[in-house]
């Protein structure tokens, strides 16, 4: 688990995300939790302090005895340490949220709790629906609240958010109340934090042994950097996969360098390594720090710095939009958000009215082995009225600038470039990166294996018949069409009949149908019939 490999102690560092919406108290409450504050926490940036909001993540930490419900688990730790991720609530920074939340364990939502939801409340709740397996509530400024009117208004708005949360995965999460900075942020600090140490017992409760592992590639997210004069470039961050250890080569993919660890710490304690889940500043051979604000270090040669990629794609139910093809999203992905192009697509059809060929399941595998079926957008609820189940659906993404990102990771696209001010989500859809292409040059060299087809309807007419099973065909191609490419392509007489299409016929487009079944007396006696072809071999 997670713990200083060179401690005498152990202790199980446990990562808790704060969220919410802007002004809604998350810093003074991050402030009020902790003990012991990292190089990163408490609003390092100048112009958060100037605006009073988060520009950033800032982290700090408290440790608390190690709880009883988690002793019986065969792991033997001496303390735990709640890591806090404070994350901003300005709508124009959601981006950071989603970095953020993607290294957190448990999620505290804080609401104003004058306020209520607000719409980034609402936004950090799905990130927290996609990236947290738990989460806590926090109401607060509960100081603003009339004492008379305090706990009829705090059991209103705890009743009103069970209801919000009752198709969620946190449905029944506990809520508590506190004011975490009473008489606001302007107020002395001599005034002591109301409810602080109940929710730090309600925190002890809610935690488990999140599921770490020191194997494989290593993997951290940088979200701070800085310099040492005579020592080197310190990088704090989080190690979402692997470990790392004094002496070891990092690679950090966005300078494309390598660099030596010279020291570790862990919240200012010197250890000789980490692991996943830890938090951390690892002080390499020097750099530039300005060259990497935010980013990924990892085991060198692990990471592939991608130009398109192929994701799997489900719209987020809140997002009201539709997504069209060819339209550009910001896709955040690993730890970088950039805008793309995306082209939708799905299972190939059963018949022309293009109902889903496989059923609905996460299950069904991308390969490029399979034809896939071109979407003008993506097809929400297959049933009566659309309300049915989402099909299995894929997206390409074209980014307008190369990604550097682990196999596999968490994919949000958004619409940030929308009015901030405007009641709506825009968080619009999540999957997985399924496949990366990392040629530059891939619309030539790999994209032409994504086999996407549109679907064309053609009329012609048939000229004559041959024989009982032949005819020949007209004015469904143009003279100087290929014609070997078509065929094997399906064609539907006007008296029913089905063929396909054998070859072409003379030099003028005309082309030879074969009817499996036998023409029918009415088309033998009347050839003049229509020829409806489904040409699906148009490649998107």
């Amino acid at each position: 688990m997670s713990e200083s490999l060179d401690s005498r102690t152990k202790t199980l560092n446990f990562n808790v995300g704060v969220l919410g919406h802007v002004d809604s108290g998350k810093t003074s409450l991050a402030r009020a939790l902790s003990s012991t504050a990292s190089t990163a926490a408490f609003d390092k940036n100048p112009q958060s302090r100037e605006r009073g909001i988060t520009l950033d993540l800032g982290f700090s930490s408290f440790t608390v005895d190690f709880p009883d419900h988690l002793r019986d688990s065969g792991q033997q730790y001496d303390s735990l340490q709640f890591t806090l991720v404070d994350c901003p609530g300005h709508a124009s920074l959601i981006r950071t949220i989603i970095g953020g939340a993607q290294i957190i364990d448990l999620m505290i939502l804080v609401v104003d709790v004058v306020k209520g939801v607000q719409t980034q409340t609402a936004e950090c709740l799905l990130i927290g629906e996609l990236t947290c397996p738990r989460m806590v509530i926090v109401l607060n400024k509960t100081d603003l609240l009339p004492p008379n009117k305090r706990q009829s208004a705090i059991e209103k708005m705890t009743k009103k958010l069970h209801k919000t949360l009752e198709s969620t995965r946190f449905k029944d999460c506990p809520v508590i109340a506190v004011a975490a900075k009473p008489g606001g942020p302007e107020a002395p600090d001599t005034e002591e934090p109301q409810g602080v140490p109940q929710l730090i017992e309600l925190l002890k409760k809610q935690t488990y042994l999140p599921k770490r592992d020191p194997k494989g590639d290593l993997l951290m997210a940088v979200d701070h950097c800085f310099s040492i004069r005579g020592q080197g470039t310190v990088m704090t961050g989080t190690i979402l996969q692997g470990s790392l250890a004094i002496n070891d080569t990092v690679e950090i993919p966005v300078l494309k360098v390598t660099k030596k660890i010279k020291s570790v710490q862990m919240f200012r304690k010197p250890v000789s390594g980490a692991m996943q889940g830890d938090r951390v500043g690892v002080c390499v051979t020097q750099f530039d720090p300005k060259l990497l604000e935010r980013g990924l270090v990892c085991t060198p040669g692990s990471l592939r710095t991608l130009y398109a990629a192929v994701v799997s794609v489900r719209k987020i139910g809140y997002f009201k939009g539709s997504l069209a093809t060819r339209a550009k999203f910001h896709i955040t992905v690993g730890h970088e958000t950039v805008m793309a192009r995306v082209t939708f697509f799905g299972l190939p059809p059963v018949d022309s009215k293009l109902a889903p060929s496989e059923p609905c399941s996460l299950e069904t595998p991308f390969t490029f082995d399979r034809e896939y079926f071109y979407q003008d957008e993506y097809v929400s609820g297959q049933g009566e009225g659309g309300s049915g189940p989402d099909s299995e659906q894929w997206a390409l993404l074209e980014f307008e600038r190369p990604v550097t990102c682990p196999a596999l990771c968490l994919v949000i696209g958004s619409k940030l470039d929308s009015d901030i001010h405007a009641n709506a989500c825009r968080l619009a859809f999540q999957g997985r990166l399924l496949h990366g292409f990392e040629d530059k040059s891939y619309a030539e060299t790999s994209l032409p294996s994504l086999r996407i087809y549109k679907t064309k309807h053609k009329e012609g007419q048939v000229e004559r018949v041959t024989d009982d099973y032949s005819l020949i065909g007209r004015s469904l191609f143009k003279k100087e069409t290929n014609l070997q490419l078509f065929v094997g392509l399906k064609v539907t007489l006007s008296t029913g009949e089905s063929g396909v299409i054998e070859g072409g016929f003379g030099q003028s487009g005309k082309f030879k149908i074969r009817i499996p079944d036998k023409n029918s007396a009415e088309t033998r006696e009347d050839p003049s019939r229509e020829i409806d072809g489904e040409e699906n071999n148009q490649k998107d």
